[in-house]
């Protein structure tokens, strides 16, 4: 965008461009739109025989929460590729995507979550910067009450549901659920 005529920068307002139905923020100047798109968030349900791994996460929001190697995907980066950087980022594993998962979204953060089924190469995996812990559970271990997301529990249970299965369709999110988080101390 080139600055403004008074040399501030550009400046912005929000209206609804011709030819659009929304409203976006629209330099004043240049006519530049500036458009808002969600936000893509990757990760994977990594498994090693019968456990699969969570991640305490070191870091807001929902520090101290369990969950599953994710994160934001990166410009010009494939979504198996982001998988398998932030599953060696938050656990220092290497994995093999078997397959997508599911696709969530979670419309009140504007994300969509691709998270995909991955096998383990190796049991050994340590805590990167944004994990404080990590461990390998047993489906009758997983601690359910301190899971950081909605979206982690319905992988989880969606991960059970495709065990055993070499094709499936990709889940979405439960019927009626949104992701919300449920009021603080519930989860």
């Amino acid at each position: 965008m080139p600055p403004s005529a008074t040399g501030s920068g550009p400046s912005f307002v929000r209206r609804v461009p011709e030819g659009d139905n929304l409203p976006r923020r629209v330099c004043e100047d240049c006519g530049f739109i500036d458009y808002e798109n969600p936000k893509i968030v990757v990760g994977s349900v990594c498994h090693w025989q019968d456990r699969m791994l969570l991640c305490r996460r070191a870091i807001d929001p929902r520090k101290g929460f369990w969950t599953l190697p994710a994160g934001f995907l990166e410009l010009n980066e494939a979504a198996d590729a982001g998988a398998r950087r932030e599953a060696w980022e938050e656990a220092r594993a290497e994995i093999d995507i078997e397959q997508l998962l599911a696709i969530y979204s979670i419309a009140r953060i504007s994300q969509v979550q691709l998270i995909f089924r991955a096998r383990l190469r190796s049991p050994d995996a340590s805590p990167g910067p944004e994990t404080l812990e990590l461990d390998l559970f047993t489906w009758d271990r997983i601690p359910w009450d301190q899971l950081a997301f909605p979206s982690v529990d319905w992988a989880l249970n969606h991960y059970r549901q495709s065990r055993g299965q070499a094709i499936f369709a990709p889940f979405g999110n439960p019927p009626d659920s949104t992701g919300d988080l449920p009021p603080a101390g519930s989860l």
